[in-house]
């Protein structure tokens, strides 16, 4: 991916810089993404392209509009111990303090240093806006201690029938971690993580099984991979995806499940990233096949594509998506998906409400897998790998990887 530094120029080194979560809001698709939240916008770019620029400290400012998702969702999900990759990019050390703060905190530390919280988010908003020394200095002391964590991604592996595409995979992935205990609510403490994801490591053993039941296993091989510490930032996929049991430059493509449909079958279903590659192609296929509508990503602007395993993926070169439910279900009346959406959203999602329910109706997780059977399925049988879309963001990390290796595009 191409490095941004929007900071105008402006020394940073030794500074705190204050940020709003997402990208500038704009209805124009070709400013960053329009509506849609781009990986420029996500917090942990943020951090990333603040460190790059020599600051020691950010500070994020949330909104619930800006990050798609409440102040629950960062207390539960990021005060807490966190997980790191030993040496891997990123990690602890990249800033002294790596900071996300409420809006109402926000627009009082701005307050007091003489600025306007709404006035400077609207000229935020404009080319033109200019980062605004603030007349504050920070101080912080925090009381660490670092532990080692041994955790494992759980992996399955069939072997693929064609001695000269063998070497090759197809590469099924569902995070099994969640948050554990945490902040009690109703007097319960323990996120179970039902729906998110449970119910995708479930799609995954009974793809795996569906594979099983094959009179022959596909030309190339298959992996099956429970990933772990998805929730502490991917970190799971992304050990894997820089320890590849398959080398990148031979795996042909990355199917994701996290969150399958339990309140019933959807007439339609989110492909998330594959319409950069063709994918899509397969997709399109797999639709005719199986008699469902595919349709754009509902909620573009929470940034679902860069938030789960599938992005570790795709940042190291490979063709990769992620299989969402869309928002019309069969037999229900219109508007019942988007209101289910609302309601885990809102009451649900990591919080200990995401619990199993007697009433799931799990036709739709079973329609999940024969999707992503299908799809896995032909990749694995089509005698060249799918290819990203010319000048898309993750290509050229897969033009790198078969250079690396002498290899040719689609081999």
């Amino acid at each position: 991916m191409t490095p941004i530094f929007d900071f105008k120029g402006e020394d940073l080194k030794g500074k705190v810089v204050v940020m709003l979560v997402n990208d500038p809001p704009s209805d124009d698709p070709g400013l960053f993404g329009g509506k849609a939240l781009t990986y420029y916008g996500r917090w942990t770019y943020k951090y990333e392209s603040a460190a790059r620029a020599g600051a020691v400290g950010a500070i994020l400012i949330h909104t619930d509009d800006s990050a798609g998702y409440g102040w629950s969702v960062v207390r539960n999900s990021w005060g807490r111990e966190r997980p790191y990759v030993a040496l891997s990019p990123g990690g602890p050390n990249a800033l002294q303090i790596a900071s996300w703060v409420t809006e109402s905190f926000g627009r009082q530390f701005l307050k007091a240093a003489g600025q306007d919280f709404d006035a400077l988010r609207k000229a935020a908003a404009t080319r033109e806006f200019r980062p605004v020394p603030l007349s504050l200095r920070a101080q912080a002391r925090m009381r660490t201690k670092i532990r080692p964590i041994t955790t494992w991604n759980v992996v399955g592996f069939i072997r693929g029938s064609d001695p000269r595409l063998r070497d090759q995979a197809v590469v099924y992935t569902a995070h099994y971690d969640h948050l554990g205990r945490g902040n009690p609510e109703d007097g319960d403490d323990i996120y179970n993580g039902a729906q998110d994801n449970a119910s995708g490591v479930a799609t995954l053993l009974e793809v795996a099984r569906l594979y099983t039941l094959l009179d022959k296993a596909p030309r190339r091989s298959v992996l099956f991979i429970a990933c772990a510490a998805e929730e502490g930032g991917l970190r799971g996929s992304e050990y894997y995806a820089t320890h590849p049991i398959i080398p990148t430059h031979l795996t042909a493509a990355n199917i994701n499940m996290d969150g399958t449909p339990v309140w019933g079958q959807p007439s339609d279903f989110t492909f998330l990233g594959a319409d950069r590659s063709t994918l899509r192609d397969v997709v399109a296929e797999a639709s005719q096949a199986l008699g469902f509508k595919v349709v754009p990503d509902q909620h573009p602007e929470q940034g679902s594509f860069y938030r789960s395993d599938q992005f570790n993926f795709a940042k190291v070169g490979i063709p990769a998506f992620s299989l969402d439910p869309g928002l019309d279900y069969v037999g229900k009346p219109q508007g019942y998906g988007e209101k289910k959406w609302q309601e885990y959203e809102d009451n649900r999602y990591h919080r200990p409400k995401d619990e199993y329910d007697p009433a799931f109706d799990l036709s739709g997780s079973a329609q999940s897998a024969r999707i992503a059977l299908y799809v896995g399925y032909r990749v694995a049988q089509t005698e060249s790998l799918p290819q990203w879309n010319k000048g898309d963001e993750f290509a050229a990390a897969r033009a790198a990887a078969l250079v690396s290796v002498g290899a040719k595009p689609g081999r």
